[in-house]
């Protein structure tokens, strides 16, 4: 009876004693904590940082391998900050990702053990950390193109900082690489909606628009980006070719001739100006619209082409009015027409359309070796 209470009271003591061992395991850990935030506070250097975590993980380490303390929320607590923090700190990217990867189980388990948000302090805490480091690693995932990888990191951190817009905007080109439209317009939004000014936005949120065929809201999307960015260029081509795609001509033009008020040798603005006027019939003022964009640029194929047609159509407006001298003001019309479809075609000879009515032309003036010649090139094409 004796020997048996003996045993029962060494077995009481070895328990006693081994719970007190892992409390003090709990209580140095919890002290790493404290100094670790000390030398956060202080900024001390990293290797001293590493040590302290180091002296905190080995404690942890014990207490995970008990059967109480490892069920207590505060051992993961510490465990995912002590790690999270080094993962941030470690330059030795191997570790670092070491550290990242068990600082990401410890803070589940810790979640899922911290039933009363005792240890909220700490979860949170390296929920951040581990999100910084998130963040790192989709920012170095982005810059090596791949964006797969990159947008998964990215897509995390920026739902926890939405306001953040530059994340907001690099995540809403990842999802534009990896073809994911919806999602790539929605961090777009979000980039826009806390205040982002960069026109590209603006752009790129409208083309998508577009794709979907939400036109009026790829007009007002581009309106918002100009009136963060008066007379961009980049901005007002792609409105006025909007405004003209959806048949909004009259507000196409009154832009037109605002920006030419500012880019008077904007040979773009010149050619859509003499576009909207041959569209409304005003074919005199389209020909000066367009000899106005071939002084900035010779070569302006479409200038040329479209200068082209506006004499054609005079031309023929020509024959319909009762003049004497019609047939004469027709032919200097066709000529003139004939000439700028000449340069046109040197430029882009492999053009059907120019090459098309040049044989019209050709056909007109009886010109038949010029008219098999341009046949036999346009069966080439």
């Amino acid at each position: 009876m004796q020997n048996c209470f003996k045993v029962s009271l060494i077995a009481l003591i070895f328990v006693s004693f081994n719970a007190v061992a892992q409390k003090t395991q709990i209580l140095i850990a919890r002290n790493a904590v404290g100094k670790l935030q000390a030398s956060i506070a202080n900024k001390e250097d990293e290797k001293k940082q590493l040590a302290i975590i180091s002296e905190g993980l080995k404690s942890i380490e014990s207490a995970e391998k008990d059967n109480k303390t490892k069920n207590w929320a505060e051992t993961w607590s510490i465990k995912s900050y002590l790690m999270s923090f080094a993962a941030l700190i470690d330059t030795d990217p191997n570790n670092a990702n070491k550290f990242y990867d068990n600082a990401i189980e410890a803070v589940a388990k810790a979640k899922s053990l911290d039933r009363y948000n005792d240890n909220g302090g700490l979860i949170k805490a390296s929920a951040h950390n581990i999100l910084i480091k998130k963040q790192e690693k989709g920012n170095e995932a982005y810059f090596n193109n791949e964006f797969k990888e990159a947008f998964a990191d990215l897509k995390e951190v920026s739902d926890n900082f939405p306001a953040d817009t530059t994340l907001a905007l690099n995540t809403a080109i990842c999802a534009l690489n990896i073809q994911s439209y919806d999602e790539s317009l929605t961090y777009f939004k979000r980039a826009k909606e806390n205040g982002i000014k960069n026109p590209s936005v603006f752009q790129k949120m409208a083309q998508m628009y577009v794709v979907k065929s939400e036109n009026e809201t790829a007009i007002k999307t581009l309106e918002d980006g100009l009136a963060l960015n008066p007379f961009n260029r980049f901005l007002t081509n792609d409105y006025i070719n909007l405004l003209l795609d959806t048949e909004n001509y009259s507000k196409a033009q009154g832009l037109i001739e605002n920006n030419l008020k500012v880019e008077k040798g904007s040979k773009l603005l010149y050619f859509l100006y003499g576009y909207l006027q041959q569209i409304g019939g005003n074919n005199a003022t389209a020909i000066l619209a367009y000899d106005k964009a071939l002084a900035t640029d010779q070569n302006y194929f479409d200038a040329l082409y479209q200068l082209s047609l506006a004499y054609i159509n005079t031309a023929n407006e020509t024959l319909s009015k009762n003049e004497a001298d019609k047939t004469a003001k027709y032919n200097g019309l066709i000529n003139h027409a004939q000439f700028a479809l000449q340069r046109a075609n040197e430029i882009n000879p492999n053009d059907k359309k120019t090459v098309q009515l040049l044989i019209d032309i050709y056909t007109k003036k009886k010109a038949t070796d010029k008219v098999q010649e341009l046949n036999r090139k346009l069966q080439e094409l």
